[in-house]
């Protein structure tokens, strides 16, 4: 009861990922992007019984689906943490107006070595040199920050160019498409592939990083020019902005 006498409903949130399975659900797709037999097989579920807590979370606005660009039989689902986020702080503020998330701790270098991140595309040309520029960005140089393709293009888009000078004021230097063959033998902590295909032929690396997955179209090969490489920088600024927490907490 409220002082007023009133039953306080719990806020949507909390009951939608009150669920055990809901829960393991966001818990999984908060570590990168998978497809429904994926999720099927880390949470030991039926398939029918995932896909229809699945369509919960994504009436509740919490999970959002793309089709792969790989396979367009396939799909992926990924978590909105920008709409988590918030409806967290919803909740805390139903409870008490004093209740706040704590600021991500800082990274810091662990003995000599700093964390080392690869971003992997096919082209490196679009997706995976704008994460990399967008990380080295928001660490300040205090991460190393790689990315290669499977299959690279000649030249970076200019579009990538473009969108990192207009949108964050980030000038790339020279720099040319390299394939992921360049790199072997280099030591990594994560490896994130953006696009369906790459993830697929990523190779495994010696020492075992953390691997993740965002399932990001291809700007340079839809319909909608500068516009589509806008959103796309968008959606992976607010993928790196999630990031850092995660590196932060990894590299303690």
């Amino acid at each position: 009861m409220t002082s007023s006498g009133h039953t306080a409903e719990s806020p949507a949130f909390v009951r939608l990922v009150a669920h055990p399975l809901r829960w393991q659900l966001l818990t999984a797709l908060a570590d990168g992007d998978h497809r429904v037999r994926e999720l099927v097989a880390l949470l030991g579920q039926p398939q029918n019984l995932v896909s229809y807590h699945l369509r919960l979370l994504r009436d509740g606005g919490l999970v959002t689906v793309t089709r792969s660009s790989f396979d367009g039989r396939d799909s992926y689902y990924h978590l909105d943490l920008d709409r988590c986020a918030e409806a967290l702080a919803d909740a805390g503020a139903a409870l008490h107006p004093a209740l706040r998330s704590d600021p991500a701790p800082p990274l810091r270098h662990k003995g000599s070595r700093r964390l080392a991140v690869l971003f992997v595309c096919t082209g490196n040309s679009a997706r995976s040199p704008i994460a990399e520029a967008l990380l080295r960005h928001h660490t300040a140089g205090r991460v190393t920050v790689s990315s290669a393709g499977s299959s690279p293009r000649p030249h970076l888009h200019p579009h990538t160019v473009r969108v990192l000078r207009d949108q964050f004021g980030i000038d790339l230097p020279d720099r040319r498409p390299r394939h992921l063959d360049t790199l072997a033998g280099r030591r990594f902590d994560h490896v994130i592939t953006l696009c369906d295909k790459a993830r697929e032929a990523c190779p495994e690396f010696g020492n075992h990083p953390r691997r993740s997955h965002w399932s990001i179209p291809d700007p340079s090969t839809a319909d909608g020019g500068y516009p589509r490489f806008r959103r796309t920088a968008s959606d992976i600024d607010t993928r790196i902005r999630h990031l850092l927490p995660v590196l932060a907490t990894t590299h303690r």
